[in-house]
């Protein structure tokens, strides 16, 4: 009996070890990590307010489409004299191979309907027109009220799509938007050595 008691509860200790190294999560949130050549993030991506958004970023994690890809674009204070309303992030998106290609362009979840704003470390999806993104996405620094809709960045006024928030690393995304660059172009755009799940 005394066996018995005790090999349930080494058991029960071994789930409950198992379980605190799991990341906690809540409805709708998805962990992932972003592991780069400057370091690792840890993000939380919000399916409940941003379904199709996350579900179309979550195929490229999926399917190992930006394993290999980069960072390859910064944004700061300083490189952009044509812009009146300036921004801080940096911007990645996967490999660029004729092995691989983009899916479809996907709906614009706008700020106004997903409740989701552009604060510091929002990842958020790049587009050129509304309905026009892909795989490209990025995250700010600091917060940037102009990426929301109705923010004067973009002059459609429509916004960027924001999706999910950098939980750890933080300092790894200040140091690639640090990096040397000619314009907004990194010299030597930083490696993501892969996303995946958590």
């Amino acid at each position: 009996m005394l066996r018995r008691s005790l090999h349930l509860l080494t058991l029960l200790l071994s789930c409950a070890c198992a379980a605190a190294q799991r990341p906690a999560t809540r409805p709708g949130i998805v962990p992932i990590e972003i592991v780069t050549q400057a370091g690792t993030m840890n993000a939380e991506l919000d399916s409940a307010h941003a379904p199709v958004t996350v579900t179309n970023f979550l195929r490229y994690v999926d399917g190992h489409l930006f394993d290999g890809g980069s960072f390859f674009r910064v944004v700061t204070m300083d490189n952009q004299p044509r812009d009146s309303i300036r921004i801080e992030v940096i911007q990645g998106g996967m490999r660029r191979d004729s092995s691989v290609q983009a899916y479809a362009a996907i709906p614009l979840e706008r700020t106004s309907v997903t409740g989701l704003h552009h604060g510091n470390g929002t990842l958020s999806m790049a587009r050129g027109g509304p309905d026009s993104a892909r795989d490209s996405f990025f995250i700010t620094l600091g917060e940037q009220p102009a990426l929301d809709f109705g923010g004067r960045r973009n002059p459609d006024g429509q916004g960027f799509a924001a999706f999910g928030q950098v939980t750890s690393g933080l300092e790894v995304v200040r140091r690639i938007q640090g990096g040397t660059a000619n314009g907004q172009t990194l010299v030597v755009p930083i490696t993501i050595v892969r996303v995946s799940r958590r």
